[in-house]
């Protein structure tokens, strides 16, 4: 099957472009909304009233009413009445000079003291401002929405009523919290209405297209790993309270690294509490000032992140071309540092094996035969991969048919296809060892809690199948199918 799937692979990906139709409308449906919601705006101001219009009235008032109240409290506290006078005793022309000052301040253009551009930084900008008020929140019902069961194919969706014409959402809750029996009979009738526990709250039966549960470990869960991770808090809290550096080490945080590094076929691994906090912390302990790193122009943000803040020089190479990229770290070799000229203290490639966002993977084989070629370190973030492709589910190093060993650095999370949380990274045992002490994730962050090392442990058991069964086989086959299924 290897050798087959090897066959299809193009050298080169051919790019989906988007259908003209698609993108127009889509422009167009922007443009308009764009449009009513600056019309909108217009209408707001001439008749002072909507939804977003604050009434400066309404802040009169409770301002003097506070007035009232801090007058009244200085009646009452002799104190307040000495601080008053010695307040009052200040020179004239002091005074004077500070109404001066205040006279010149730009006015404020609302009724809140934040609302004055003269002293107070904008908190938004200006768009992002306007896409809040007139785009978002006239669809943010179909966002963040509560669940009340467990992420797998089927999902119960808490139903959200809004009074303020959707600027702030609430829970429903129970029927009872509806005002009429009509009201009532619209839920009940509804194909898709259920009730959640507790409270029989009001919910909605619906098909899950957005969670991460690749293999399917959250819809099973009672089956594969219910046992293991149970039987975990009878010896160890939830949470270690400290971070790896200190008290946060248990038994199951050395299980976990000792079978992700069996898994991946590498020396050692460290396991951290957070996937995007994995990049964003790992790339500065391994990159500096002095050093080359040369990024896919798609890569991840926390991949982005990490490289900013590592201090270390960046380049971009087209997205999967290995061509590309060849051509980039031979002029960094020849020309080296801008300025002095002098050679890089090392240079690393970051790539990624599922490229999410495109839905493409990496094409591993050629990029690495070009980092060997001009020795650079490779950096493979597997966060969508691992445990996903593959016919036993290594990931795209297996996938491509790439020896593990040629990957410096293998970087994943749990996430995704293992139904925990946290992220790990691979490599040689001086690498890891490195990254124990100087990669802020582990020495500073919060550790991994137990009871997701012990789900991260039973269901890297059910993929290797260790747990005596072939569910893990029967899972990593049907992904492959429905994949290639939605692709048809």
């Amino acid at each position: 099957p290897k050798a087959l799937a090897m066959a299809d692979h193009p050298s080169k990906h051919d790019h989906n472009h988007i259908p003209f139709f698609a993108a127009m409308t889509t422009y167009l449906g922007y443009t308009v909304l764009i449009f009513i919601g600056h019309l909108r705006d217009v209408c707001a101001s001439i008749f002072r009233s909507g939804r977003y219009y604050r009434n400066n009235n309404n802040h009169s008032n409770t301002n003097s009413a506070s007035a009232a109240t801090y007058k009244s409290r200085q009646a009452r506290d002799p104190s307040s009445r000495t601080t008053n006078a010695l307040i009052t005793a200040k020179s004239t022309q002091q005074r004077q000079r500070q109404q001066k000052q205040v006279q010149e301040l730009p006015k404020p253009t609302g009724p809140f003291p934040s609302d004055n551009l003269g002293l107070y930084a904008p908190l938004l900008k200006s768009w992002e401002n306007f896409y809040t008020r007139r785009l978002y929140h006239r669809i943010q019902d179909c966002f963040n929405r509560p669940i009340a069961s467990r992420p797998g194919a089927a999902i119960r969706v808490l139903e959200r009523v809004s009074w303020d014409g959707n600027k702030t959402m609430e829970v429903l809750g129970s029927l009872d919290n509806l005002e009429t029996h009509r009201q009532r009979d619209e839920y009940t009738r509804g194909e898709h209405f259920v009730l959640s526990e507790p409270a029989d709250r009001v919910s909605r039966a619906c098909l899950n297209l957005g969670s991460y549960n690749y293999l399917g470990f959250a819809d099973d869960w009672d089956v594969t790993c219910r046992r293991g991770v149970l039987s975990s808090l009878h010896q160890l809290p939830i949470s270690p309270s400290s971070s790896r550096a200190e008290y946060g080490t248990t038994s199951l945080h050395v299980d976990v690294e000792n079978i992700v590094a069996q898994f991946l076929q590498k020396d050692a691994a460290m396991v951290l509490n957070m996937g995007f906090n994995t990049n964003a912390t790992t790339i500065p302990a391994l990159m500096e000032r002095g050093d080359l790193l040369v990024s896919d122009e798609l890569n991840h943000t926390s991949i982005v992140n990490g490289a900013r803040a590592s201090g270390a020089a960046i380049r971009t190479f087209r997205h999967n071309d290995a061509t590309h990229l060849e051509k980039i770290l031979s002029t960094a070799i020849v020309m080296g540092r801008p300025r002095t000229r002098r050679p890089w203290n090392k240079i690393m490639v970051i790539v990624e094996g599922i490229y999410s966002m495109e839905g493409e993977y990496c094409d591993l084989r050629n990029i690495v035969a070009v980092c060997k070629k001009y020795g650079a370190y490779v950096y493979l973030d597997e966060a969508h991969s691992i445990g996903a492709m593959g016919p036993t589910g290594r990931g795209c190093c297996e996938y491509t048919g790439v020896d593990p060993a040629d990957v410096d650095i293998l970087m994943g999370t749990f996430t995704k296809s293992f139904g925990g949380m946290g992220g790990y990274v691979a490599g040689n045992k001086d690498v890891i060892a490195y990254l124990r002490k100087k990669c802020a994730g582990s020495s500073f962050h919060n550790a991994l809690s137990p009871v997701v090392c012990q789900q991260i442990i039973s269901s890297f058991k059910v993929i290797m199948g260790e747990d005596g069964t072939d569910i893990g086989k029967r899972k990593l086959t049907a992904l492959r199918d429905n994949s290639n299924y939605f692709r048809m």
